[in-house]
Formats: structure tokens, C-alpha cells, sequence
């Protein structure tokens, strides 16, 4: 979704929460999109967004605009995201299965959130209005035959996420030097890419190789992953400054 458009449709719910004094929301949105709300949220409304997608460790969240005699602590998931578990009778389906499966019933993606799957069982996250069409048509993944139930949020086991630590060092924090330390490419690769607008810093994209990376930053590089920059260290006798990262597998 473009830019433009995102921040158009947000700045409508939020006129509705006010005037209606009642919970408006978006659809599910990726972790870019909310990361550009976010940055909006700060001058283009006076509610109090929530970004939720039914369980902490969802990435896939949508945006709730809260009405003035709401705050945060009161809010309930689980009166606006359903959770659909589905059964495989047989095989273990993966996550492009049951996105398919779920698209093929003519389910836009923007009304699902995260899949989780675990072994031969999967939950999606979802939007109550989608809920019942998932339950009553969603009969079969890929070569299998399935079984759907509504469970609540906090029922399926959340994803394992497997991460390795990467130790370097770099001459400054300069978002060149981090991504390829992180990333095992050279220097000048990575400013190829990063000009080429291939990496994004929390989830936003940046052209400046020269760019200052921090402590908690989340760097993704298409066709080569994710990870985060957890602590610089100290400094080396030639001056290098070390850093401590993991990076998503």
C-alpha cells in the first residue's frame, strides 16, 4: 500500500474514533506499514494508536485508534482478532499452503494476520468478519484435508524464533559497516545495495550508507535476511568498535 494512501485511510479512522467516540481499526498491516503509522500517529491524530495482531510476538498487527475514554491497558484483543486453528488429517503443510488455501477462498491478505504452525496443526489470526468463512469453507491445504475450530488468542504455542549471534567490528556505526559485518558481505557491497534501496532500518527504508546504526536497530536486506544490532562493546587497540548482533535463521 502506498505511503499516501496508508496515512489517508488512517487519518479516517481516526476521524471516526473521535466523532463516534468508539474503537476504529485497520486492516492487518506488514511491519513497514506500521512502522510508517507509527511515525504518522505522532502529528496526524489525537487518539491512542495500538498496533496488535492477537498475540505479542505477532508481526503481521493492526492499527486501533482508541477513543478518548479508553486507554491502553484497557483494551481487549480478543474482542476484534479471532484465532482459526486448522488439523491436517495427514502431512504437514507449510505456511504458503495455508496462505493459499486461505487466499483461495477469496480472503484478501490484509484481513489475515500471522500463520503459526506447528507439526500438522496451524492457527491464523484473522479478522472477525473473515472468521466464519475460514470455519464453514476452508476444507483443504495443498493435498490435505483439514479441520477448522475458533480457539481463543492465547491458545496456540507461540513460534520459536531461532536467532545466531554475530560478533564484529567496525571502524564507526555507520549502516554500510554494520549490515555487512551482520549480513557477511563486503563493505562495498552492501553501499551498492543500500543505494539501491535493498535495506531497510526498521523496516523503513534507507538510501545513506553513511547513516548511523543503534543499539535495538533492525536491519533487513532483501535476499539475505533480517537481524538486529543488540550492543556496541568496547573498542579494540586499533580503534575498532565491537558489536554484538543476532541475526534471524
Amino acid at each position: 500500500m502506498e505511503n499516501n494512501e496508508l496515512e489517508r485511510r488512517a487519518a479516517d479512522l481516526s476521524a471516526r474514533c473521535e466523532k463516534n467516540a468508539e474503537i476504529t481499526h485497520s486492516l492487518f498491516l506488514t511491519p513497514a506499514e506500521q512502522a510508517q503509522l507509527e511515525k504518522w500517529a505522532w502529528h496526524g491524530t489525537d487518539c491512542a494508536v495500538l498496533f496488535h495482531g492477537g498475540r505479542e510476538q505477532c508481526q503481521r498487527r493492526a492499527a486501533f485508534f482508541l477513543p478518548y475514554w479508553m486507554d491502553t491497558d484497557g483494551f481487549d484483543p480478543a474482542e476484534l482478532i479471532r484465532c482459526v486453528e486448522i488439523k491436517a488429517s495427514f502431512g504437514e503443510p507449510g505456511h504458503r499452503d495455508y496462505l493459499g488455501a486461505a487466499l483461495g477462498l477469496g480472503i484478501d491478505r490484509q484481513w489475515l494476520g500471522d500463520i503459526w504452525i506447528d507439526g500438522g496443526t496451524a492457527w491464523i489470526f484473522c479478522l472477525p468478519s473473515v472468521e466464519g468463512h475460514l470455519l464453514a469453507s476452508l476444507d483443504k491445504v495443498g493435498r490435505c484435508g483439514v479441520k477448522t475450530r475458533s480457539v481463543p488468542l492465547g491458545e496456540p504455542p507461540a513460534p520459536e524464533v531461532k536467532k545466531q549471534r554475530v560478533s564484529f567490528t567496525v571502524k564507526s556505526p555507520r549502516l554500510d559497516a554494520a549490515a555487512a559485518g551482520l549480513f557477511s558481505l563486503s563493505r562495498t557491497e552492501c553501499a551498492r545495495l543500500i543505494a539501491a534501496g535493498e535495506l531497510s532500518v526498521n523496516y523503513e527504508s534507507c538510501l545513506r550508507p553513511d547513516a548511523a546504526v543503534k543499539e535495538g536497530d533492525v536491519l533487513s536486506l532483501r535476499g539475505h535476511g533480517k537481524g538486529e544490532i543488540v550492543t556496541f562493546g568496547g573498542v579494540s587497540r586499533k580503534g575498532r568498535i565491537f558489536i554484538e548482533a543476532e541475526r534471524y535463521i
